[in-house]
């Protein structure tokens, strides 16, 4: 048998009545003197170790007491802020230290239950000075007030006999038990070799990084702080993180501290929740094991737990937990944007306190680039793919330029190793300018025109590319193609979208064709999905319905959907006069600053978007509807566009785009576009049948097609009705004709007639 020193802090509040506090155990007692209060605690030591196989682990070896003096400013705090007292107080605390093996020491405090470790005795005075500062800024004036009136204590020991060859831990269970919430809702961290094999192949690395993750190995080993990193996307806090975690892992083994960590995704503890009331009751089992194993908890996306849970903060999984760390009971880190950070201050003001914050800021330009050179190592050495000088520099220019919200290293890194994956899919040994380009056309679906300097802008191609999807407007050609060449000259303001367009004008001119021709331009050379983002406005028309739009608390509206999916795409609000005033103030941010920040701080970025609202206001005042524009026409829809809007609305919008109404000639060669495009369909592909439509045909559905009010909108209609249908009907009653020229043409009766022409060779 083994024996277990434990410090017994008595305090003689008055004769015959003793306060006692074992230190090490969390047991309190009174009795009539010293004696019997040792035998109280004593006997309460056995039994729980007979009935338990339990016992407190206290390692100091020559624990020794200290009344250490402080003074602290009293003060209340609640949701609306903090409230110090006039005078400051000083009062004396006993503390408990010692040495624990060679090389680090332990120091309780008991009237708080905490206690911390600490490497270099120079260091106690200090420590312990943070330490009860910090437990006293958590503690009410009153019971501060009642802490004073202790009296001076003594210390004595209480000692137990115990079996050093039983593997048992104190108000927990063995390490070899299976943690039953903590293996469902957690994975340990760092994973198994085996299980980092299958995962990422980038390296966990946090270069240029060292001296922030010293630093948060220092708060969390030496002050056992809840540690939040924050910093802008891509400053590498998950890196900072995942460096600290298997430094303090690595050393706690060797000093036999055994501190474990658990990552955790907050939704996932609400999720296997099944009846109210149970998640509370899984967040105490998950700190009680975490106790169990000495885990401190990594929660990957801090924020999140203010919006699990409960209805709002004040009753979510972070509120119930903010309890257990002002314990001491949990630790906890993790990491957050400043605008996260902020929300958290503002929404639950206590749980952002309960952490202390390392800032990271973006590297500089030979920081980042000394990252990426590392990372080519990296490549090269583990990956067996090279990455070339050149290649680095093209994709710092192309990243800096093209996702400015977005902050270095993180988005190096991320790209270059999509480019290692697009290498060896490949089946290439180096990577190249080439390469990165074509992995960055994939990436946002811009076209190289874009992202080589040395392709330059032919001018009367881009004309001729949209003079042949938008027919019939002139202007809105020359404002399109300057809205290239400014992006292609790189003039475009990066801090707003990359251009903010409002097309006016009647129903069925082209507006909705103008902007999918310049979103296919734009951005569809890589992406699998439409470049084009449409979001009917007239299904906006109450205030209520804002949150469809944009979302409010836990859950993303559609537009903020739409935009995190696909952050490289013309945005075409239709018909935005319909919507209700609100949602352009909501739009007000997005316009002037490229960016929708939501209630928890979560950002959405429009700054890789064209923003196009389409608009029918004025059409209604038009002195001649039909064909042709008046002299006057471009100055109604303008004065109706300024009456509707608010005029910070409009003085945001680049530029307002009037389509002017449609003539004969812009209508047949609109129906001539149409009809040529269904040559393209599967069913004429598959059977090589090839349309040949005669004039009279144009002219009917030219006519069939355009409605004075409707402009051609009436026209995909008139071609499925008068040419579509005929034209399926007699593809099946022939099912032989193949590889030929299908001849459409009206009869006497100026009925469709459809003949098979000469096969083809």
């Amino acid at each position: 048998m083994d024996k277990i020193n434990y410090p017994l802090l008595h305090f003689t509040l008055k004769p015959g009545l003793v306060l006692g506090l074992l230190v090490g155990a969390d047991i309190e007692a009174i009795a009539e003197d010293l004696q019997s209060l040792k035998g109280i605690m004593l006997d309460y030591l056995q039994k729980q170790y007979k009935k338990f196989d339990e016992y407190p682990i206290l390692d100091i070896e020559a624990p020794r007491l200290k009344m250490v003096s402080v003074s602290i400013r009293p003060t209340y705090r609640n949701k609306s802020g903090s409230y110090p007292l006039a005078d400051t107080v000083t009062l004396s605390l006993p503390v408990i230290y010692g040495e624990v093996e060679q090389g680090y020491y332990e120091c309780y405090i008991p009237q708080f239950k905490d206690s911390f470790y600490y490497y270099d005795p120079k260091q106690f005075d200090t420590l312990i000075q943070y330490s009860l500062i910090s437990l006293l800024n958590r503690t009410s004036p009153e019971q501060i007030y009642q802490l004073m009136r202790y009296p001076t204590p003594e210390m004595d020991i209480v000692t137990l006999k115990v079996n050093y060859d039983r593997d048992y831990f104190w108000n927990g269970v063995n390490y070899q038990r299976k943690f039953e919430v903590l293996g469902r809702l957690a994975e340990k961290y760092p994973p198994q070799k085996s299980v980092r094999r299958s995962m990422s192949a980038l390296p966990e690395a946090a270069w240029e990084l060292e001296d922030k993750v010293s630093l948060v190995l220092d708060k969390v080993l030496s002050t056992r702080s809840d540690v939040l990193i924050t910093g802008p996307h891509g400053t590498g806090k998950s890196a900072v993180l995942q460096q600290a975690i298997k430094k303090i892992t690595s050393q706690s083994r060797k000093q036999k501290l055994d501190f474990t960590f658990w990552r955790i995704l907050p939704q996932r503890i609400t999720a296997s929740a099944k009846y109210l009331g149970e998640w509370e009751e899984l967040c105490e089992l998950l700190v009680e094991e975490l106790n169990a194993v000495n885990g401190i908890l990594w929660v990957e996306d801090v924020i999140r737990l203010l919006q699990t849970g409960g209805e709002g903060p004040e009753d979510s999984v972070a509120s119930f937990l903010m309890t257990f760390m002002q314990q001491g009971k949990l630790q906890m880190i993790g990491e957050a944007t400043p605008q996260e950070l902020e929300s958290m201050r503002r929404l639950l003001p206590g749980f952002a306190e309960a952490f202390q914050i390392v800032k990271l800021e973006e590297l500089n330009e030979q920081q980042v680039m000394s990252v990426m050179a590392k990372f080519a190592e990296y490549s090269a050495r583990n990956l067996r793919v090279e990455i070339d000088d050149n290649a680095i520099t093209q994709a710092y220019r192309l990243l800096l330029r093209y996702y400015p919200y977005e902050s270095f290293p993180g988005k190096g890194m991320k790209f270059l190793g999509a480019c290692v994956n697009e290498a060896k899919n490949n089946n290439q040994k180096k990577i190249d300018k080439k390469l990165v380009v074509e992995t960055f056309v994939k990436q946002t679906g811009l076209p190289s025109l874009f992202l080589r300097d040395e392709m330059l802008l032919n001018t009367e191609e881009l004309q001729s590319y949209f003079q042949e999807h938008i027919i019939g407007q002139p202007a809105v050609v020359e404002k399109l193609t300057e809205t290239v060449k400014i992006y292609k000259a790189g003039l475009n303001n990066p801090y707003k979208p990359i251009s903010s367009l409002i097309f006016a004008g009647p129903t069925g001119v082209g507006k909705t064709a103008s902007a999918k021709a310049l979103a296919e331009y734009f951005f569809g050379k890589g992406q699998q999905k439409s470049p084009l983002v449409r979001i009917d406005m007239s299904e906006f028309q109450h205030p209520s319905q804002i949150v469809r739009l944009i979302g409010a608390g836990r859950e993303p509206g559609q537009l903020v959907k739409e935009i995190r999916e696909r952050p490289f795409s013309v945005l075409l609000l239709d018909e935005i006069e319909k919507a209700d005033p609100s949602i352009f103030d909501a739009l007000l941010g997005v316009l002037d600053e490229g960016i929708m920040v939501d209630a928890y701080g979560r950002t959405t970025n429009f700054r890789n978007t064209i923003v196009i609202m389409t608009s029918n206001l004025g059409a209604s005042s038009r002195k001649s509807p039909g064909f042709g524009a008046s002299g006057s026409e471009s100055a109604t829809y303008q004065s109706a566009i300024e009456r509707h809007f608010r005029p910070e609305f409009v003085n945001r919008i680049d530029s307002v785009v009037i389509f002017r109404s449609l003539d004969q000639e812009d209508i047949r060669l609109i129906t001539r576009k149409e009809l040529d495009a269904i040559n393209q369909r599967e069913g004429l592909q598959k059977k090589g049948l090839r349309l040949s439509i005669s004039p009279g045909v144009l002219e009917r559905i030219a006519s069939v097609g355009f409605d004075e009010r409707y402009g051609a909108r009436p026209l995909q209609r008139a071609i499925e009705h008068e040419i579509v249908n005929p034209l399926a009907n007699w593809i099946l009653e022939h099912p032989n004709v193949n590889n030929t020229q299908l001849l459409l043409s009206l009869d006497i009766n100026k009925n469709l007639q459809i003949k098979a022409g000469i096969k083809k060779q």
